[in-house]
């Protein structure tokens, strides 16, 4: 039987090779992956030549360029590393997205240097998810390095549109065929064990009105004036969405940001088009199609109050809750049993509002959960803000965490 001792061998393999987990992390931040404009693949291969360093053979899964460019991107590869061992176990695929939005003001620390300061490593994609690549890539290394039977096996999934929605990411490698795990974990961002999360439906709304001199407005159609009005509804939605509550801890209500806007020709003309984009939060009881039809309702009501104008919506992205799957339950146990010890706190299970691509494999029938180098919360390591960081106790101990369970799931009774 696997014993305390077997566990804390794992640890101990993981705190002598440390520093070594902390420079592969400089190296992939030192390595932009910003999207816009989302030129992936030189950091797909630099992460290539680094799991090569360490014997693990990593197959690159490029995606056409034209599809890429498609959705708005350069260029994507992504990677997969299988280890098969015995049989009798499952194969459990641990995913971390190297995508992140761009750096943008107020830092004090290169956002590319992968700078350490009070034992922080700043940089973007530090915290969200880069730092997983490396939980995941010792975590395995430890595991194999512990020399015990195994049965099952493990798969590295470093992918590269999370951002955009995942689709050319967990989704390109999953829709193709290119892998089937029996479990999934992907990249963490708390301490807790997240099993659901929100789904996410962004819509753009472009509003046509006529463009006319500002001297003699009544000549044209003010497109701006119609898109107030529409925003005022879609605001007014906002406000009743705060009595809609979700039953999953950890997620409150459905909520609508208009994060985008623009229009206009010039201060003395009448504005002719008007562009604004939002973001529909969805909670996992939520049916997708009905928000959609809901809030195109309350577009086209808006406008039909604004003769001569038109709307045109299109739908940017749509995805999906994250809910639990039967059969997570003995990763979810074993991730939660593990931090509990390593943290020596209580580690809940919980849902986040936040959306990620892990939705992708549980749609694809796969149970997945998040649970990674994470701070305590999201605010705390800065991410997706100026100053991103990763607290590097944080990261040994989720390595040390992902370890422990990969030895629990993979290793035989009699071990």
């Amino acid at each position: 039987m696997l014993t305390a001792t077997h566990h804390a061998a794992l640890e101990r393999w993981i705190d002598a090779h440390f520093d070594e987990q902390v420079r592969m992390l400089q190296e992939l931040v030192r390595v932009p992956t910003d999207s816009p404009p989302g030129n992936n693949a030189p950091h797909a291969e630099r992460t290539a030549e680094l799991l090569g360093a360490f014997g693990l053979q990593a197959e690159r899964h490029p995606v056409p360029a034209d599809i890429v460019r498609e959705h708005g991107l350069q260029s994507i590869t992504n990677l997969i590393v299988r280890r098969r061992y015995a049989d009798g176990g499952p194969v459990i695929a641990l995913n971390a997205h190297g995508d992140v939005v761009p750096p943008g003001e107020g830092w004090t620390h290169d956002p590319y240097a992968g700078e350490i300061e009070d034992g922080k490593l700043y940089g973007r994609a530090s915290a969200v998810s880069k730092c997983d690549f490396t939980t995941y890539t010792f975590a395995l290394r430890a595991l194999e390095a512990l020399g015990l039977p195994l049965r099952g096996g493990v798969e590295l999934h470093f992918t590269y549109d999370e951002e955009f929605g995942g689709e050319l990411g967990p989704g390109w490698l999953l829709s193709h065929g290119l892998t089937r795990p029996d479990l999934e974990i992907a990249a963490g961002f708390s301490y807790q064990v997240v099993t659901a999360h929100n789904g996410c439906l962004q819509l753009e709304v472009t509003v046509h009105g006529v463009m006319a001199h500002a001297a003699i407005p009544h000549t044209g159609i003010d497109a701006l004036q119609a898109a107030v009005g529409i925003l005022h509804d879609l605001y007014e939605l906002n406000r009743g969405y705060q009595a809609v509550r979700s039953e999953v801890p950890g997620i409150d209500h459905p909520y609508l940001n208009v994060g985008m806007i623009e229009g206009g020709t010039n201060t003395n003309v009448v504005p002719g088009k008007v562009v604004f984009k939002l973001d529909r939060r969805m909670i996992p009881e939520e049916d997708p199609a009905q928000v959609e039809a809901s809030l195109r309702a309350c577009i086209d009501s808006a406008a039909a109050r604004h003769p001569g104008t038109r709307v045109d919506v299109r739908r940017m992205l749509l995805a999906r809750a994250l809910k639990p799957l039967p059969g997570n339950r003995a990763l979810v146990d074993a991730l939660q049993r593990n931090a509990e010890q390593v943290f020596g706190e209580p580690i809940p299970v919980t849902g986040t509002p936040l959306y990620t691509d892990v939705r992708l494999y549980c749609e694809h029938g796969v149970p997945a959960v998040i649970y990674g180098a994470g701070p305590r919360t999201v605010r705390e390591s800065n991410a997706k803000r100026a100053d991103e960081h990763i607290v590097l106790e944080d990261l040994r101990r989720a390595t040390k965490v992902v370890a422990r369970t990969l030895l629990d799931l993979l290793a035989p009774p009699a071990a």
